[in-house]
């Protein structure tokens, strides 16, 4: 998706706004809207990166993520109940067919929040859908300790003491 047309498309509309004014507001306007193109480009992608998080939503199991190559936003979207690729399934628990979604509010501090960020930009995912994959696989390895646990006979024990 090229957004350049929509920015192009702001900074026409603010020009032929100005038309109606004098020469020196028309002048400080040709100035405003030719200074726009990135604070636009940011504006649009944070549009569009909310409303892929509120489709995400939506559409849990699946997904839309939003990517930026170069100049060139794409949208890549995961149907529901798509199969992942053999390296990407998170674990065997996790039904992906299950179509029903829990919202939880989770707090991290501030540079943990940055470091989610960016692993999830540099797997080119949402942070949602980035953390969903996380907690499935850090369950898979949790589960198969437990049950390894369980067989364990003898004298060990494992947990916390007081």
């Amino acid at each position: 998706m090229d957004i350049g047309q929509y920015v192009t498309e702001l900074q026409r509309q603010l020009t032929d706004t100005a038309e109606n004014g004098t020469g020196e507001t028309r002048a400080v306007a040709e100035r405003i809207a030719a200074g726009l193109d990135a604070a636009t480009r940011i504006v649009l992608l944070d549009a569009l990166s909310a409303a892929a998080g509120e489709i995400t939503r939506d559409l849990a199991p699946g997904s839309v993520d939003l990517r930026l190559r170069g100049r060139e936003v794409e949208f890549v979207v995961t149907a529901p109940g798509a199969e992942a690729e053999p390296d990407e399934q998170p674990g065997a628990t996790v039904d992906l067919n299950d179509a029903s979604t829990s919202r939880t509010t989770l707090r991290l501090p501030d540079a943990l929040k940055s470091q989610v960020d960016d692993a999830a930009a540099a797997d080119g995912l949402s942070v949602n859908t980035w953390l969903v994959r996380a907690v499935a696989s850090a369950l898979q390895p949790k589960q198969r300790r437990s049950a390894q646990r369980s067989l364990r006979t003898g004298d060990n024990f494992a947990g916390w003491a007081r």
